[in-house]
């Protein structure tokens, strides 16, 4: 393999490889802002936080992000019984009090948060979601992927080489400027 093929090819990967590694993260982590234009809030419809999440499937890693004013109201994770009886007298985690905040799904199964001031909660500002270990659900998700042949790209580099990769095409590129034609 003469030096301009060993320079297209580590300038071929150099490109194709960040691209492909980004196509495999896109669906990552998602953002769902609770209620969406509503907003994390005392709601006019005491359904309206379950009606947003009959529309929505959520993931570990994704993140819920409630949008509510500092002081007027605030977020609890609870058990269902908490969530059923509206207290919040044994949160699980963090009380949020500060708005707006990001909650970070980190474990599948049901998860149930509430606002405790007043009677908020009692009014339907409470929302009760289904964490899934993917973004498909069981019943849609693809099939994995058949393993990729001995020595194939995706085992051989690792995110930790694509510096590498660009460094090795810009030297390339350098050393045949130099030799000139």
């Amino acid at each position: 393999m003469n030096m301009m093929n060993i320079m297209v090819s580590c300038l071929c990967l150099s490109v194709v490889v960040p691209f492909l590694m980004s196509v495999q993260y896109t669906e990552a982590q998602r953002v769902f802002v609770v209620g969406e234009g509503t907003g994390w809030t005392t709601p006019q419809d005491s359904s309206t936080y379950q009606s947003w999440a009959s529309n929505n499937t959520f993931a570990v890693g994704d993140i819920l992000s409630f949008n509510f004013q500092t002081t007027r109201h605030n977020v609890v994770e609870v058990s269902e019984e908490s969530y059923t009886s509206c207290t919040s007298t044994n949160p699980i985690g963090t009380v949020y009090n500060t708005g707006p905040v990001n909650v970070t799904l980190n474990r599948t199964g049901q998860h149930y948060y509430i606002c405790s001031i007043g009677q908020h909660c009692t009014s339907g500002q409470k929302l009760a979601i289904n964490v899934l270990a993917s973004a498909l659900p069981p019943s849609t998700a693809a099939p994995p992927p058949p393993p990729p042949p001995p020595m194939s790209l995706a085992s051989t580099f690792s995110p930790s080489s694509i510096p590498f990769l660009f460094i090795c095409s810009f030297i390339f590129v350098f050393l045949d400027i130099m030799h000139g034609p």
